[in-house]
């Protein structure tokens, strides 16, 4: 009869272990939320510690970038004139 009884309670166990084990773990939602809300407020802190530029900084660096885009781009338009040029001429000269 002992036997028995632990049988009985060893279910009672196991179902008990399983119940718990099912609260634990909320359904795909619950933890998708949280694992969102968790990484909001990660990204949250860390804009925080984020040294901002000021204006006068912000305006100065795209300056220099627009600068250098058009310097860039001046570069690029004159080795294009300048290929044009080399092609054309050698057309005409084996034509």
């Amino acid at each position: 009869m002992a036997e028995n009884e632990k049988k009985v309670e060893s279910k009672a166990a196991e179902t008990d272990k399983a119940k718990k084990a099912k609260e634990k773990k909320p359904n795909i939602f619950v933890r998708a939320w949280r694992r969102i809300t968790k990484w909001c407020r990660e990204m949250k802190s860390e804009l925080k510690k984020v040294q901002w530029p000021t204006r006068k900084q912000t305006v100065n660096n795209t300056i220099i970038v627009i600068v250098c885009v058009l310097v860039v781009g001046v570069f690029i338009w004159i080795f294009d004139a300048l290929a044009v040029a080399v092609v054309k001429a050698l057309i005409n000269l084996f034509s």
